[in-house]
């Protein structure tokens, strides 16, 4: 089946407690710069929820290889108690979990991310944490309205860009996931919703 490039998953988690969770990793850790440099301008940095096993330096306790599957959770992870139910409400194998923040001013420049489409069995899930009005997220040049607890699937081997033109840091949960017949029945009832309510 092939789905459209954005889904809003029949999954809400509470706001409240992905800020909470937030506050209690940033209190422990600092942000690590994207290493991707060409792709955008300001800040734009990540912290790891799930890395690859084995992993001690933090730029590649940040990176999403996709062949990779041994992802184990990071002590950030194990430290909050929420995040983790999150995390179990997806009944799908996840690889890299991660916390991005776009800092104010800065700017996600067009891109794509081969292979993260559910097509090629491959999923990146966005849940916002901290957002205001003047962010916006664009895929194949249309805004996408992704608010603070809402679970979005993205196809981000579609070209894609950020905008942050707020005071306030957007921070979200940004999950790669596998493609599962759970995933896959997700996103057709989030689309059979859609349809009914449209």
């Amino acid at each position: 089946m092939r789905f459209p490039d954005r889904v809003r998953l029949p999954l809400a988690f509470d706001p409240d407690r992905l800020r909470a969770d937030l506050a209690r990793v940033e209190a422990d850790t600092t942000w690590v710069s994207h290493f991707v440099r060409q792709n955008y301008d300001g800040d734009w940095s990540a912290i790891a929820l799930r890395c690859m096993a084995g992993e001690t330096h933090p730029i590649r306790m940040i990176y999403s290889d996709p062949v990779r599957t041994d992802y184990v959770p990071t002590p950030f992870l194990e430290a909050c108690a929420y995040f983790q139910a999150v995390l179990a409400a997806f009944e799908c194998p996840l690889t890299s979990v991660r916390l991005m923040k776009l800092a104010p001013g800065s700017v996600i420049k067009e891109h794509t991310d081969l292979d993260l489409c559910a097509e090629d069995g491959k999923a990146r899930i966005h849940i916002p944490i901290t957002s205001n009005p003047d962010v916006e997220f664009r895929v194949n040049g249309v805004a996408a309205p992704l608010a603070p607890g809402e679970a979005w699937y993205l196809r981000l081997s579609d070209p894609h860009t950020a905008a942050n033109r707020g005071a306030t840091d957007r921070v979200h949960l940004v999950i790669d996931a596998r493609m599962n017949d759970w995933l896959a029945e997700q996103m057709s009832l989030a689309l059979a919703i859609e349809g009914a309510n449209a």
